[in-house]
C-alpha cells in the first residue's frame, strides 16, 4: 500500500481527495493537514510515502512546507493546486516538489501521479511542463540587470520616468534606456506589461 498525506486548508477538498484515492486498491490516506505548519508536523510523525500539497494556504504556504518536508527526507511531495502561474510553478519545483498537478485532474491521473511519485518519478501536468520548459530554455534573454529591476520596481510603485531618475540619481534618458532594454528582454511593449511580467516571473521583490 502507498501511504498518502492530504494537505489543503479546505476540509471539503480533503474529503473529496480521500474518497478518490481510497477507491484505489493500492492507495491509503493515513492523515490530513489543514495548514503548512500542520503538514510539516504530521509528515514528521507519519512519514507518508507521498504528500498531496495545496499551494496557497494561510501562514506557511505549500512551497514553504514542501521545502521543510523535503529537507527532512522520506516523503515525495506532489503539489495539487488551481494555480499555474510561472512563479508558483518555479517556487514549488525549487522547494523540491516531485510533481505539480492541477485540481481538475481526473481520479485516474491523480492516482497515477501518486504511484509515480512513490517510485521517485516526476509528475507534471502538461500545461505546467510546457511553462517550466520555456522558463528553463530562455533564462539568459529574460534575465534583467540589477538596475533594470530597480527601475521596474519603482515604475511598479507608480513613479514616472522623471521620478525614477531622481530616486536613482540618473537622467530621465537613462531611465528610458533601461526600460527599453527591459521591454526587449521580457518581450513586451509597455511599462505596465513589463512590470506585470517581471513580477509573474519572480524577478521583482
Amino acid at each position: 500500500m502507498i501511504t498518502v498525506l492530504l494537505v489543503d486548508d479546505h476540509p471539503v477538498v480533503r474529503a473529496g481527495l480521500r474518497g478518490m484515492l481510497e477507491a484505489e486498491p493500492d492507495l491509503t490516506v493515513v492523515g490530513e493537514a489543514g495548514s503548512g505548519e500542520e503538514a510539516v508536523a504530521v509528515a514528521r510523525a507519519l512519514r507518508p510515502q507521498v504528500i498531496l500539497m495545496d499551494l496557497r494556504m494561510p501562514g506557511l504556504d505549500g512551497a514553504g512546507a514542501t521545502a521543510k518536508i523535503v529537507a527532512e527526507g522520506g516523503s515525495a511531495v506532489v503539489v495539487l493546486t488551481t494555480y499555474e502561474t510561472d512563479t508558483d510553478i518555479l517556487r514549488a519545483v525549487e522547494a523540491g516538489a516531485s510533481g505539480y498537478l492541477l485540481k481538475d485532474a481526473s481520479t485516474a491521473e491523480l492516482a497515477d501521479a501518486v504511484r509515480a511519485a512513490s517510485r521517485g518519478e516526476t509528475v507534471l501536468a502538461p500545461s505546467v511542463a510546457g511553462k517550466l520548459v520555456r522558463s528553463v530554455r530562455t533564462p539568459a534573454k529574460q534575465a534583467l540587470s540589477a538596475r533594470e529591476r530597480e527601475v521596474l520596481t519603482l515604475v511598479g510603485q507608480g513613479m514616472t520616468n522623471a521620478d525614477v531618475g531622481r530616486a536613482l540619481h540618473i537622467s530621465e534618458a537613462t531611465v528610458k534606456t533601461h526600460l527599453v532594454r527591459s521591454f526587449d528582454k521580457l518581450g513586451v511593449s509597455d511599462r505596465t506589461a513589463a512590470v506585470t511580467k517581471a513580477i509573474s516571473m519572480g524577478l521583482l521583490g
